[in-house]
């Protein structure tokens, strides 16, 4: 049997995608916190950053997996890849109020580097991903918070992993990019109704990506950012974004970044920017950035941030705001940072454990703190480790 490093290497360049539910919350208590000095900025300055404490243990180690947080507070766990590289069949649900996980029932078949989205009506869309043999999916499932089963939910129109689900104003979901069948890059998109339980085609991107970002802006449509298409020496990574209009059902040219990056990340900020952080170049690990850039829809450019304290890559979804201007970074390297937008500075979140870092997953809780679950790296495969970030000054909610 292989390693889960030949499993990593058959993801290759993959860019797993995460369901993260990002919610504002109010403006965080000023009270001081154990922090390491920021190195952007002041390198004398302290940031208030909060701690990271490891917590009770998933039910199965997972990586490339997908975390969603449902209306009730809880958070549902789906598929990924365990340590003895088989697919993880099964789910689980983090409850908050116990702070355990509890297994559910199990997705018809094993997937990893799909997707996962929240509908409207709170029931979970999970579409795509690779099986056990890693043969692409076409298939999608839904999962049902009120009696925690999945059921089949039809078929995309082409099968296809490490690709992006955005949830649409309209309830739709705009699921874009990633490969396919024979490891081709898809420029296609596609779109799943709920009403009908269909997915059916539309715009096509003007370049195929993986390892991408997208997600949804203020005015309703969808900003496309980097990745990468083709393989080793062939491979081809992006500096350039893209623009989903519902209405037209097209796809246009925005600027483009400063730098080419895969494997990053991106959230949107209450004014309407999109910071996008980290990646990395074709180098992967030993080209880990630590650069961010803004995109502002005024201008529809992009310009640089400051930078992270760590290089970081094999995020995507795990980048929270936290409140009008501050960031938790937490994937993509052993240690999470607070990014202050603000300010331009950023700062090493103190905790009792290195996590893993590379395809984990993490989800905003009802009270304010942050579960981080699984992922790879930090000389470990996947892991069954979970940590909760907790804010500066937090006091639990009644």
């Amino acid at each position: 049997m292989r390693s889960w490093i030949d499993q990593e290497r058959r993801l290759g360049r993959s860019g797993v995608n995460v369901a993260v539910a990002v919610v504002l919350a109010a403006s965080l208590p000023t009270s001081p916190v154990r922090a390491q000095a920021s190195a952007s900025g002041d390198g004398d300055a302290q940031a208030r950053a909060g701690t990271l404490t490891a917590v009770r243990a998933m039910t199965t180690p997972r990586a490339a997996h997908s975390m969603t947080a449902l209306a009730d507070g809880s958070l549902l766990l789906v598929g990924g890849m365990s340590q003895l590289n088989r697919d993880v069949g099964g789910a689980e649900r983090y409850d908050p109020a116990s702070g355990r996980f509890e297994a559910v029932a199990s997705t018809a078949v094993g997937r990893k580097s799909h997707a996962a989205t929240r509908l409207g009506d709170g029931r979970v869309l999970i579409t795509g991903g690779l099986d056990e043999r890693n043969d692409y999916l076409r298939s999608a499932e839904l999962f049902d918070p009120a009696t925690r089963t999945f059921s089949p939910a039809g078929a995309m129109t082409v099968a296809r992993a490490g690709h992006e689900a955005v949830l649409l104003a309209d309830g739709r979901v705009l699921v874009i990019g990633g490969t396919g069948t024979g490891w081709s890059f898809l420029a296609s998109a596609e779109l799943y109704d709920p009403r009908t339980g269909r997915f059916t085609p539309t715009g096509t991107m003007a370049e195929a990506r993986e390892s991408h970002v997208a997600l949804h802006l203020a005015d309703g449509r969808v900003l496309v950012v980097g990745g990468h298409r083709d393989r080793r020496a062939a491979m081809t990574i992006y500096r350039s974004a893209e623009i989903y209009d519902p209405a037209t059902a097209r796809f246009t040219p925005t600027g483009a970044m400063g730098t080419q990056r895969h494997k990053h990340d991106a959230i949107l900020l209450p004014d309407g920017r999109v910071l996008v952080i980290g990646g990395a170049d074709e180098r992967d690990g030993d080209g880990a950035y630590t650069s961010t850039e803004l995109w502002d829809p005024a201008t529809g450019r992009f310009t640089a941030g400051a930078p992270l304290r760590l290089p970081r890559y094999k995020l995507r979804g795990t980048s929270l705001l936290l409140d009008s201007h501050r960031v938790l970074v937490a994937g993509g390297s052993a240690q999470a940072e607070l990014y202050d937008v603000a300010t331009g500075t950023s700062t090493i979140v103190e905790g009792d454990e290195r996590m893993a870092g590379l395809f984990s997953t993490a989800a905003r809780l009802p009270d304010g703190r942050v579960l981080i679950t699984g992922g790879y790296g930090n000389g470990t495969g996947p892991r069954a480790s979970a940590w909760l970030y907790t804010p500066d000054g937090w006091t639990a909610r009644r």
